[in-house]
C-alpha cells in the first residue's frame, strides 16, 4: 500500500499554520481539528516547518507562561522529515520510528500536498494484515 491509498480514503482538507501565527492559534487549531501535529507553509506555501503538540507541550516545559508569548516559528520543529505519495506505508512507518515522530507531511513535485499520522499507517497495516488473513483462509478452503 502506497501513501496516496491513505490520502485518498480521507475526507478532511489540508491544514496548515504560518511562521509568524501565534502558539494560541496553533493550539486551536490542533484542538478544533482533533489532530495533533500542523505543517507550517511561508507566504509562498512551501513547507518550513512542523508544530505539534509535543512541541507545544516542550515549550511550556521550558518556558512556562511565556510561551503565550511566542509564534509557532519560535516551536516549530524545522528539520522536517517527508514521504511522497509514491511511498510505502512500510517506508514512513520506518522514518516515524526511527526519528520518534507521529506525523509525516506528504510532499510531491516539492509542494505540501497532505499530512499522514501514526495511525493511519497502523489503520493500513491492519487493513493488509486482514487481506492477508482472508487470503490464507480462502486458499486453506480450497485445498
Amino acid at each position: 500500500m502506497n501513501i496516496k491509498d491513505i490520502l485518498k480514503r480521507r475526507d478532511r482538507g489540508l491544514v496548515s499554520n504560518r511562521p509568524e501565527d501565534t502558539i494560541e492559534a496553533a493550539a486551536m487549531l490542533l484542538a478544533s481539528h482533533n489532530i495533533g501535529a500542523l505543517p507550517v507553509r511561508d507566504e509562498s506555501g512551501d513547507l518550513v516547518g512542523v508544530i505539534s503538540e509535543r512541541d507545544i507541550v516542550r515549550g511550556f516545559a521550558e518556558r512556562g507562561g511565556k510561551v503565550s508569548a511566542l509564534r509557532v516559528r519560535d516551536l516549530m520543529t524545522r528539520d522536517v522529515v517527508t514521504c511522497a505519495p509514491e511511498d510505502d506505508v512500510k517506508d514512513a512507518r520506518r522514518k516515524m520510528k526511527m526519528r520518534y515522530i507521529r506525523h509525516l507531511p506528504v510532499v510531491e513535485a516539492g509542494r505540501l500536498c497532505g499530512m499522514i499520522s501514526s495511525r493511519d499507517v497502523m489503520e493500513s497495516r491492519l487493513e493488509e494484515t486482514k487481506l492477508e488473513r482472508d487470503v490464507v483462509r480462502a486458499y486453506a478452503i480450497a485445498r
